[in-house]
């Protein structure tokens, strides 16, 4: 059975060590998991309409399924846990708090 591809949108900037983590991340686990990812600079403006959207205070901004998925240091346990788990489509998160 093959699974569809998901979508990962990855706003970055440059001279970001955090987007290049993110990067390897996304290229390590793509390896087991089929994932379709699209890189947007986040001083354009789909890239700055998306993080006010998705609530990216940082670079690197991390959309699952064109909804929010985090910011900052990608965790590879993070995102595996959520690709494994939805096998049904993306459900918001409930650990983001709502300060």
């Amino acid at each position: 059975m093959t699974t569809a591809p998901r979508s990962i949108t990855l706003l970055t900037q440059a001279d970001c060590a955090l987007c290049e983590h993110a990067k390897r991340v996304l290229a390590k686990v793509g390896a087991d998991h089929p994932l379709t990812v699209t890189e947007i600079d986040l001083g354009s403006t789909e890239g700055q309409r998306l993080a006010l959207e998705a609530g990216a205070l940082f670079a690197p901004g991390i959309l699952l399924d064109g909804e929010p998925f985090g910011y900052g240091r990608l965790s590879e346990r993070r995102l595996r846990r959520a690709l494994t788990s939805a096998a049904a489509p993306a459900r918001r998160t409930s650990d983001r708090s709502s300060s």
